[in-house]
């Protein structure tokens, strides 16, 4: 199955594989760049979308993972990370800093640890789906195993 996805969601397999989880890949011709066109390739509630977005804390790149249907706050990231303000990461910086393009980046698998925070809001499903490296693949977690792989610390980081 490997040789027909992309080199990004090779390298999510392999990251996973490492983790000890196997994961189940679902491609999406149409694409699932947005939570929204996710929750509508997989079938599921836009709450069950467990998006990775990268963000600068002062110069520290920063991943949260909110549910599809949230929005990050940026005065409560950046009150958890000590820093004074927080904003979206470019595209570059995403880059960089993950590994992988916006639209696409998975939860875990960058080329150096990175600060992770997951939305409390995800704890709504069992099970969520997140992005595998690119903006046509996803795959389902349980989401006490997308908080192990990823290493995210658990927080209300969500707009009230």
């Amino acid at each position: 199955m490997t040789g027909s996805l992309r080199p990004a969601t090779v390298r999510v397999l392999a990251a996973a594989d490492e983790l000890g989880l196997t994961l189940d890949i679902h491609e999406f011709p149409d694409g699932t760049k947005t939570s929204a066109d996710a929750a509508a390739a997989v079938g599921c509630e836009l709450s069950a979308i467990a998006k990775s977005l990268v963000f600068m804390v002062g110069e520290q790149p920063v991943v949260a993972i909110l549910a599809g249907d949230h929005r990050l706050d940026l005065a409560k990231l950046a009150g958890l990370m000590g820093g004074v303000t927080a904003r979206r990461a470019t595209l570059e910086e995403a880059r960089a800093a993950t590994g992988f393009a916006a639209g696409g980046t998975p939860a875990f698998g960058y080329p150096r640890p990175l600060p992770v925070f997951l939305d409390s809001g995800l704890q709504r499903h069992d099970e969520v789906w997140s992005a595998a490296g690119t903006p046509t693949t996803v795959y389902p977690i349980p989401l006490s195993e997308l908080v192990r792989v990823s290493g995210a610390h658990l927080a209300d980081i969500a707009e009230s």
